[in-house]
């Protein structure tokens, strides 16, 4: 996936977040929070990418890590998401104040990079060290990249509105459950 799309799933992830309540944390949650935290992390995974926006803003850690785990591997794993989470835990919590919408916030935007990597074709080593690639082939950016930009547009435009359509699809489902 390209930056550009990342960050319009990560602000799609922050909006899905929200809007469903997906943690307790999330139901008083600030969209003034939850928004850039998204978006300062959702381009660290690619750090393992000395090409990509964070690798040449990093290019000596981008480096070292692509040499070790390559593209998509340590970084883009559930590995990675435990380790960031305990960093939260063990520093933040202790001697970085930062609200927790906040630390939320940039736990889905982490995750919003692996999801979104996950919809392409390369996939991701969700379980590394073991190598099997997961994958759901929903965007191959390589060869539409005006395709992957609206396909992640039209999703936050859908969750931005979704409020509005909820009492069309309450009596949509009903139908169907009547018909059925």
């Amino acid at each position: 996936m390209t930056t550009h799309g990342h960050i319009i799933f990560a602000i799609a992830s922050a909006i899905f977040a929200k809007r469903f309540e997906i943690t307790s944390v999330m139901t008083q949650a600030d969209w003034w929070h939850i928004i850039p935290a998204a978006l300062t992390t959702c381009l660290i995974p690619d750090i393992d990418h000395p090409n990509s926006l964070i690798g040449q803003r990093f290019s000596w850690i981008s480096q070292i890590i692509s040499l070790i785990f390559g593209h998509r591997g340590f970084t883009h794993s559930l590995l990675a998401l435990v380790i960031l989470w305990l960093f939260n835990m063990i520093i933040f919590k202790k001697y970085i104040i930062l609200p927790d919408d906040i630390l939320q916030g940039m736990l889905i935007g982490y995750c919003s990079h692996i999801v979104a990597d996950i919809m392409t074709p390369a996939g991701v080593v969700l379980l590394w060290p073991y190598r099997k690639r997961f994958r759901l082939p929903m965007i191959n950016s390589r060869k539409n990249k005006k395709l992957e930009k609206k396909i992640c547009i039209s999703l936050v435009g859908f969750l931005i509105l979704f409020p509005i359509y909820l009492p069309l699809i309450k009596y949509i489902s009903l139908l169907i459950i009547k018909i059925i």
